[in-house]
């Protein structure tokens, strides 16, 4: 289950790309901050005659999803789903924006240099272009 604000969150959201997640080991108190989209999109064959192709949009896996971590990945597989809080930190409404709010949330803890945390990389690209901060 992912919570937000407090509450359960459970619907997809047609409004947003995705979102920035903390998952907490209720084991070991350990921490993984990353991000999840909440759409895949997959190009399809052009319509016959036609030169573009086509792009068909669908629900992710966001609710089954517990993080890229290896190590989180195992501990998850160990214990259990249930011995994991999930918990969505931001709402972003394009990847861009996403992308920045993932590495801040990264930096602005230490993830590579606390040991409380999986996070074992941070990984990002951002350009300015549809760039949307979310006020806390």
């Amino acid at each position: 289950m992912w919570y937000y604000r407090d509450k359960l969150f459970t619907e997809t959201p047609d409004e947003y790309a995705g979102f920035v997640y903390l998952i907490a080991d209720l084991n070991n108190d350990m921490l993984y901050v990353g991000k999840k989209l909440f759409w895949t999109t997959t190009k399809l064959k052009p319509l016959k005659g036609k030169k573009n192709k086509r792009h068909r949009r669908a629900a992710s896996d966001w609710q089954d999803y517990y993080g890229s971590s290896e190590r989180l990945t195992e501990m998850v597989n160990a214990f259990g789903k249930e011995e994991f809080y999930r918990e969505i930190l931001h709402l972003c409404e394009n990847k861009n924006t996403l992308s920045y709010m993932e590495a801040k949330e990264q930096f602005d803890r230490n993830v590579l240099i606390d040991d409380r945390y999986y996070n074992g990389i941070i990984n990002c690209r951002v350009n300015s272009r549809g760039l949307k901060l979310v006020t806390l």
